[in-house]
């Protein structure tokens, strides 16, 4: 079977990489269809091809500028084009350049299989009739948890297009190096990951500090300003050995993210470390914390619960050290080979 796995704007490296090379294990011919990875490194490809096909210019002239979307909105159409240009057996979009443009883009020459990794877009949420007209465009599209799967429902998708794959799970070793006490805010620093409900959890703790760890998309100034000296900064783009540094120096990962996202893939990545999350009741954030016992789940918005949550863990050693074992366990389930035999069956459902 061939499969086209494309991702425009190069959203997810990581998971792009790690579920290519998993169906290229598994018998799988695939071609990962991307840009130029703006921000660092990327795993070189294993057992699968690589191409940048989408924004030749834009993903090598600028970084984070807002002079790179005009530019980039004129390139969206043509790597569109070169896109259809393909005759795999399956497409299977990760994420959308341009939801608006690609309702009339998208490739029709073999099934098309679209990832939800969030449920509706932030920046379209002021367009959701637009989201449902486009998901039913797709032939089958893939969730990370049941929450994600009842949403888009409610929204319109047809439930026997909608698909729940967990999401999998990045391994990592790095040695334990905390102090009990650190708690931490892992990934991209945006406003609907709740870093201020985070910080505020911290000062209310008092003995306990906050380890924030990413690169900056929103403003810092207001966050620095809230947090004083309870939080250290490690900011940027983090290499995978600064991403282990910063797992093994931490106690518990926070995730107070707002609505709209299904799965977090930062959340997947502490729980593949062995450390335990406290994470809101938001999308399918709780599904693996609950499954395996790997921390606690607190109601959305509720400060105070997670206050309780995160001090009852760290001040119970037993407690704490269960949490770990159901973060281990979690990565021992939700592999990528896992993974990678239900996308196949998909695929093959589709295929007749």
């Amino acid at each position: 079977m061939r499969v086209v796995i494309a991702d425009p704007p190069a959203f997810t490296p990581p998971y792009d990489h790690e579920l290519a090379a998993a169906l290229a294990r598994a018998g799988a011919e695939v071609e990962l269809v991307s840009s130029r990875f703006r921000f660092g490194t990327q795993a070189e490809p294993d057992g699968y091809e690589r191409s940048e096909l989408f924004y030749p210019l834009s993903s090598r002239l600028f970084r984070r500028s807002r002079l790179r979307l005009p530019l980039k909105l004129c390139e969206h159409p043509l790597g569109m084009a070169r896109l259809r240009l393909y005759r795999p057996d399956v497409f299977h979009l990760q994420w959308l350049g341009l939801p608006e443009l690609d309702r009339f883009l998208l490739p029709r020459r073999a099934p098309v299989v679209f990832t939800a990794h969030n449920l509706v877009p932030r920046r379209k949420m002021g367009k959701r009739k637009l989201w449902p007209k486009l998901l039913r465009r797709f032939d089958a599209v893939v969730v990370h948890s049941q929450r994600g799967r009842e949403t888009l429902a409610e929204l319109g998708v047809a439930l026997e297009r909608l698909h729940v794959i967990p999401h999998a799970i990045i391994r990592s070793d790095a040695p334990r190096t905390d102090d009990g006490r650190t708690l931490l805010c892992l990934g991209l620093v945006r406003s609907y990951k709740g870093l201020d409900d985070a910080i505020a959890v911290a000062k209310k703790l008092g003995d306990a500090r906050l380890l924030v760890a990413g690169d900056a998309m929103d403003p810092i100034e207001p966050y620095l300003e809230q947090a004083g000296t309870v939080a250290e900064w490690r900011l940027g783009y983090l290499s995978d050995t600064e991403v282990d540094r910063a797992l093994g120096d931490s106690t518990l990962a926070l995730f107070p993210y707002r609505p709209g996202i299904d799965q977090s893939g930062a959340l997947l990545r502490a729980l593949g470390a062995g450390v335990p999350v406290v994470t809101y009741d938001v999308g399918g954030l709780a599904e693996p914390v609950r499954r395996f016992e790997a921390g606690a789940v607190v109601p959305p918005g509720d400060i105070e619960a997670m206050t309780d949550a995160v001090r009852t863990l760290l001040d119970d050693p037993e407690a704490l050290a269960r949490a770990r074992a159901g973060a281990l366990a979690a990565r021992e389930t939700l592999t990528w080979d896992a993974a990678a035999a239900s996308h196949l069956e998909i695929y093959e459902s589709l295929l007749g």
